[in-house]
């Protein structure tokens, strides 16, 4: 609801007035056939003394001060405090419905141990009831010790002296409002307009315009301007509810009028804490932002769901307790017995919500890391309330609960510092010792010169002898993040490997069966002839370490 609209609401509340006063003053009738004589025989023959006596067109304090149990207060002036009294009644919005009250000089409050008292309203006004004292009843004294109290609570802020200078302005009726009627609203809505504009010229030029200066121009249109717009209307409401009671509205319009103040106040709170939670979660996204771990980011719109129906709840419970004078109690007693219901229907849902906790809480893997369980083989990539959502490799998607999540045995492999690679490499039977000891060298420099290989724990030794081989154990780790760079790095030492074996004249065996021929003096065996001097293989390796470093350096 924008500014205008409300105005317009406000204006039209007040066209539905003076019939509303007709109607009133209509179902009042019977009060004029009362006699002139004070009557306090019964709760209803002192409500009609009080109030009929009270009237404008029948306006006796001195016999509505009768009514009043002056014991205690002698020194106050009885009619100021019958005034002020019935002022309260209106100001509240409490309805007096003469066919609700006993018309029995015995009558006995059967919710207060019976004693001889009655109350009016116990919840807007509990503490004003009549008592019997002797053959009569009246206003109890404790009641009429509360009235300067209530008049103050009722009109705060100096707003009472208002009740005395408005009148004075004229009563002349127009369209079925006194002249201080009018002018009084005249003036509330100027107040409401001027207060909107302030309001508004603080939030927009004023703290919209630090925030741009601070480079959080951004937040403070799309966050804390929509908050402070809602801030503004509630601060309208408030001052609503502090000046309309100074017009003295006819009470059955008046009630309607206060329940929709009553409502409006913990609606709009409601509102405005709907819009901070999203404050609150720009905040932690930020915040979110700046670690390494991508499981907060998926935490963060799961937070702010769960503040906003939080919100959504207890704001509701208000405006049901505040607004509408609801006994919540029961409703909540009932809400508990059926939420054991629920729970015993929903164990499974329970389980899923709270796995999801213990994940956010344990963090045993985040968005993007590739983990293992059982079946379950892929790549996380969104952890929720009930679920979590893996990729696979074959690109389908899996949703596992929660619940199994939490107790399952979770091998993530996206938390590993170091990858490993581990490989036999395998040579013929004919390689020499000493070539053997100096590839299994060249192996070790080859790890040792890569800048992505772990240097302190590494292992490359010759370590066994096959049925066709001879098997070198080439064990490393790399220090990588990700799968692809780990194959990236896999593909250059094996490259390098290659080509060191081609340079120092090592073959790689694979399964085979050897024929022995006679050997032809005209052809040469197929058995290699090695150098018998291992100088000649050093020199080789030599060659080719500083050609490759060479290459590292280029």
């Amino acid at each position: 609801m924008n500014f205008k609209n409300f105005l317009l609401f406000v204006f039209l509340l007040c066209l539905s007035i003076p019939a509303a006063k007709a109607q009133l003053l209509t179902e009042q009738d019977d009060l004029r056939e009362v006699s002139e004589e004070v009557n306090l025989n019964s709760p209803y023959h002192t409500t009609l003394t009080f109030f009929y006596n009270l009237e404008e067109d029948n306006f006796h304090p001195e016999k509505a001060a009768k009514t009043l149990n002056l014991k205690g207060v002698e020194n106050q002036n009885g009619n100021q405090l019958s005034i002020k009294l019935k002022q309260v009644f209106e100001g509240k919005g409490v309805i007096i419905r003469t066919s609700e009250i006993p018309n029995e000089q015995n009558y006995r409050d059967s919710t207060s141990n019976g004693d001889q008292i009655f109350y009016f309203d116990k919840q807007q006004l509990p503490g004003v009831f009549l008592e019997k004292v002797g053959s009569q009843w009246k206003f109890s004294a404790f009641s009429v010790g509360q009235i300067n109290t209530l008049h103050r609570e009722t009109y705060p802020f100096g707003t009472a002296k208002l009740l005395d200078l408005l009148p004075k302005i004229g009563n002349q009726e127009y369209l079925g409002f006194h002249l201080w009627q009018l002018v009084g609203f005249l003036i509330l809505v100027f107040l409401v307009f001027l207060s909107h504009m302030l309001f508004t010229f603080l939030v927009d030029k004023g703290l919209l315009y630090l925030l741009k200066r601070t480079g959080y121009g951004y937040i403070g249109e799309n966050y804390l301007l929509p908050v402070a717009r809602i801030t503004s209307f509630y601060f309208i409401v408030l001052l609503l509810a502090l000046f309309l009671p100074v017009l003295q509205l006819p009470t059955g319009i008046w009630a309607w009028i206060i329940v929709i103040i009553k409502t409006l106040k913990p609606l709009l709170i409601t509102v405005i804490f709907y819009k901070i939670v999203d404050v609150i979660a720009a905040y932690f996204s930020k915040m979110a932002s700046r670690t390494e771990s991508t499981l907060d980011d998926q935490l963060v719109p799961l937070i702010r769901k769960t503040l906003k129906a939080f919100v959504v709840i207890i704001g509701t419970l208000f405006v049901l307790k505040e607004g509408l004078d609801l006994d919540i109690i029961p409703f909540l007693t009932g809400l508990s017995i059926g939420g054991v219901a629920i729970a015993l229907a929903a164990q499974d849902t329970i389980k899923n919500f709270f796995g999801s906790i213990m994940i956010f809480l344990d963090r045993p893997f985040q968005v993007g890391d590739w983990i293992t369980s059982g079946d379950l083989d892929g790549t996380v990539e969104e952890v929720g309330f009930r679920s979590t959502r893996v990729r696979t490799f074959r690109n389908s998607v899996m949703y596992i609960p929660n619940g199994k999540v939490a107790d399952a045995t979770i091998d993530n492999h996206g938390l590993r510092q170091y990858r490993r690679f581990y490989t036999t490499l395998t040579i013929t039977y004919d390689t020499p010792p000493e070539l053997v000891e100096e590839f299994v060298k060249g192996l070790r420099e080859i790890v040792l010169a890569h800048p992505k290989t772990r240097k302190d724990t590494f292992h490359v030794y010759f370590n066994g002898l096959s049925s066709y081989s001879l098997d070198i154990m080439f064990y490393i780790f790399f220090e990588v993040p990700t799968w692809a760079e780990e194959l990236e790095c896999k593909h250059e030492v094996l490259i390098k490997i290659m080509k060191l074996a081609e340079s120092l004249d090592v073959r790689f065996a694979f399964p085979t069966q050897t024929v022995h021929m006679e050997t032809f003096p005209e052809k040469k065996g197929l058995t290699p002839v090695y150098d018998p001097e291992i100088k000649n293989y050093q020199a080789k390796l030599g060659q080719f370490l500083q050609s490759e470093l060479k290459k590292k350096d280029s």
